[in-house]
């Protein structure tokens, strides 16, 4: 019966590869150390000998390289080198400019009269193919301080003002005189009052003024507050238009309205010009006199400068010498 008892669908030979001496003693051996093994314990990690890498100095490299702005050294060298020399060309340029300044500034003063040291005149500007030749130099830039400039310049254009004025009242009053032949002397007097106060003007108050400015002048500064002051009443005068006097002004101007109504503008247009100087002329005046007050100038000096400059003026005293020898031959022939 044991044959029948036997499994017949079993294997004939039962044999189990792992039983084998060899085999079974490696994997015992295996399955030891992997269980012992805790990788989160201190004692492993710190019997590894593994070599690890420090996260600060994996992070101390970035992913991505980045340029190099720096200048090397030899640019860097070269850069403030260029700098330096272009420094030092613009100072010997100022420097340069200042001397020559500086000595065309002594030569004037020194009142030499060679041509290469004193200034050519510029003003007026007038081509050089005319006979006539400037008569003033003027340069605001280089003469006048920078904190008398500006009123210095608009003191200029209100003469540029007022002559382009009397051009003016000379254009109405020819017309006026056109329309009514009984006007030809305020026609007459416009052309002489343009012919002469242009100039007059320029010489007697713009010119002391700008002199007033340029040396700080007591003298040019009493002597324009005395001539200008007149200047003031001479525009107002232009601004009521008497008859008879030359002026395009409103009385003249109004006095056209019903006969001639277009002469009549045109002398308003410069009626309106006349009273705009005598404005501007009221408020320039209180601004120089502002800036006079702060200069120190006062009248003890205006006189010394006058006294000074009577007797230093070489024509002043080839005057008085020759009176002085003139009224002595007369005392020695009479007695």
């Amino acid at each position: 019966m044991s044959g029948f008892d036997s499994n017949p669908f079993a294997d004939p030979v039962d044999v189990n590869p792992f039983q084998d001496a060899s085999i079974a003693q490696a994997t015992a051996g295996v399955a030891e150390n992997v269980g012992e093994f805790n990788p989160f314990s201190v004692s492993e990690m710190g019997n590894s000998s593994g070599k690890t890498i420090p996260i600060s100095a994996a992070s101390s490299q970035p992913a991505i390289l980045q340029t190099s702005v720096e200048q090397s050294p030899q640019a860097a060298a070269a850069a403030g080198q260029a700098n330096l020399i272009k420094q030092q060309e613009e100072l010997e340029r100022k420097a340069a400019e200042l001397e020559r300044k500086e000595q065309e500034l002594q030569n004037r003063t020194a009142g030499t009269g060679s041509s290469t040291g004193a200034k050519e005149n510029n003003w007026p500007p007038l081509p050089k193919f005319l006979p006539v030749k400037p008569c003033f130099y003027q340069d605001f830039e280089e003469e006048i301080p920078e904190d008398y400039r500006r009123i210095c310049k608009r003191m200029y254009y209100l003469w540029m003002f007022h002559s382009a004025t009397l051009f003016l009242n000379v254009l109405a009053c020819l017309a006026y005189f056109t329309a009514d032949t009984q006007n030809g002397v305020d026609f007459g007097l416009s052309i002489l009052w343009f012919v002469l106060f242009t100039p007059v003007s320029f010489i007697c108050w713009y010119r002391p003024v700008y002199k007033a400015f340029r040396s700080d002048s007591s003298f040019s500064f009493f002597f324009f507050f005395f001539v200008f002051f007149f200047q003031v009443a001479v525009y107002i005068i232009q601004t009521v238009g008497i008859p008879k006097w030359g002026n395009s002004g409103w009385i003249a101007s109004i006095s056209m309205i019903g006969s001639h109504l277009p002469v009549a503008v045109v002398m308003m247009v410069v009626a309106g010009f006349f009273t705009v100087n005598a404005v501007l002329a009221i408020i320039l005046l209180k601004m120089v006199h502002s800036k006079y007050r702060r200069t120190g100038a006062s009248f003890t000096k205006a006189q010394q400068e006058f006294s000074q400059g009577v007797l230093t003026n070489r024509n002043v005293q080839t005057v008085a010498a020759s009176a002085a020898t003139s009224a002595a031959q007369g005392a020695f022939g009479r007695s």
